[in-house]
């Protein structure tokens, strides 16, 4: 394989000399390649850089054994080819080469934090057989119009984050058209725009939808509560206003649902919210609430307190006394109910949370005294040593 061995390694930059094994005619056994047992062709180029990038991570040795350069064409010998990771590298800005749009049999395609950049290329809209595209993005990767998205027919995951998606991307059309898209991220892409209804609605595989983190400035959408396979959805950090619409409950597969940050949604939490089964996580936090917390009994008498693990409403402007009710989530992990104007003791009923980990009932009016069980609960390391409840003491 000269054109893998020397051709395309000679356009890249080895600092760790990782690629020392690609040397002699067999190529199966060089480091990151992988073979097909039957026909002996290259399928799988995997190039990820073994120590990622992260907050906690090493940088020296992150850099060290990153690859950089160039991505020369000469890779388009492996005709073959269905795996192709170039992830967590750092290619200095270079452009996503349009010969990628080439590899017809791709099925994944692992570009996340490889330090590419610029306008993503419509010919990666050629990937037909493409199953798994990630393009997270720490650079600036763009996007000028999503279209080509609609041609990737395989397609069941897509990772953008980080992507900067220009006016008129058309996203959702494109997303609308692949019958077969499972997972969605695009959270942080400056998504300012969105429609709220579609003359059909197509994706109805869609279990995860991440839009977090843009600037959403509308209501929820329609077209969202006709997709019943929805798991998991993110809407948190965006300019959303208006109601949570009773259509929630056509979501009965839900386990995730994140509106917090949106602090022009109103506070009407409709009744159908208890009736998701399945949710384990609610975060509703920045929101605009404005309720006694006993208006909201019936929303939380449902079905929900069955299996909810995390529950998030601080700064929410929730007044009132703690009900006793909240002693019936059983599962229940993570309670942040801080900065609000909940009043009155704290209730027994808390130290029935066998499962607590984690209690914020930080910068409110309660007072009284912590009931005993709760006490015990945390001597057994049922809650966290960050225990936040009166003022800004830390128990």
């Amino acid at each position: 394989m000269l054109f893998l061995g020397s051709g395309f390694k000679e356009g890249l930059k080895d600092p760790a000399n990782r690629l020392s094994s690609w040397v002699g005619e067999d190529c199966c056994r060089w480091e990151g390649v992988a073979c097909d047992n039957r026909t002996g062709h290259i399928i799988k180029l995997d190039l990820q850089n073994p120590h990622q990038f992260s907050v906690t991570g090493d940088l020296l040795l992150y850099n060290k054994w990153s690859l950089g350069g160039e991505l020369r064409p000469s890779l388009l010998g492996l005709k073959h080819l269905n795996y192709l990771d170039l992830s967590m590298n750092n290619f200095g800005g270079l452009r996503i080469p349009e010969f990628v749009g080439s590899f017809r049999q791709l099925k994944y395609l692992n570009l996340s934090n490889a330090g590419l950049g610029g306008l993503i290329p419509h010919q990666l809209g050629n990937l037909s057989s493409l199953q798994y595209l990630d393009l997270y993005n720490g650079f600036d990767l763009s996007i000028d119009n999503a279209l080509w998205i609609s041609h990737l027919s395989s397609l069941r995951y897509l990772n953008m984050m980080g992507v900067e998606f220009g006016e008129g991307a058309h996203w959702l059309q494109a997303l609308n058209m692949l019958p077969s898209i499972v997972e969605v991220c695009l959270s942080s892409c400056d998504i300012s725009t969105i429609l709220l209804s579609l003359p059909h609605v197509n994706f109805t595989s869609l279990s995860v939808l991440d839009l977090s983190n843009n600037h959403l400035n509308s209501t929820i959408p329609g077209w969202l509560f006709e997709i019943s396979s929805l798991e998991d959805v993110d809407l948190s950090e965006n300019l959303i206003w208006g109601i949570i619409p009773p259509a929630i409950n056509n979501l009965a597969s839900l386990k995730f649902l994140d509106l917090s940050g949106n602090q022009f949604l109103e506070g009407k939490i409709p009744v159908a919210l208890g009736g998701l089964c399945k949710l384990k996580h609610l975060g509703l936090s920045g929101i605009n609430i404005s309720k006694n917390l006993h208006e909201l009994d019936e929303v939380f008498s449902g079905c929900i307190k069955n299996g909810l693990e995390t529950l998030y409403m601080w700064d929410t402007q929730l007044s009132g006394y703690l009900p006793d009710c909240l002693g019936d989530f059983r599962k229940l992990k993570s309670l942040h109910l801080g900065s609000n104007s909940i009043s009155g003791p704290i209730p027994a009923s808390i130290g029935r949370l066998s499962a607590l980990q984690d209690l914020d009932l930080w910068n409110n009016k309660l007072n009284g005294t912590i009931p005993e069980n709760l006490w015990k609960a945390y001597e057994a390391s049922f809650i966290r040593p960050q225990l936040e409840l009166f003022g800004g003491c830390h128990v």
